[in-house]
């Protein structure tokens, strides 16, 4: 069984960086923020065994994020440097 990370408040300026390093665009859909609610999400649920590390989180919108929920979906595989 996977232990569940603890979820914590992501500071602003971790949430600021994320916005940034993607574009302040949708990683699955590429909504930008003038056309959609942005929100900083994790890419791996804390749920599934997921991290608070800032390598695992991303900009979403919120839809996708539900969509992500139901099913891992593979637009979400991210390869970090």
């Amino acid at each position: 069984m996977i232990k569940k990370t603890p979820k914590i408040k992501i500071p602003k300026s971790v949430k600021d960086y994320v916005f940034n390093k993607d574009n302040y665009q949708c990683k699955s859909c590429g909504k930008k923020q003038q056309e959609t609610q942005l929100n900083i999400y994790h890419i791996i649920s804390l749920a599934k065994g997921g991290s608070n590390n800032i390598s695992n989180l991303q900009t979403l919108f919120q839809t996708c994020n539900q969509h992500k929920k139901h099913h891992f979906d593979p637009r979400f595989r991210r390869h970090f440097t």
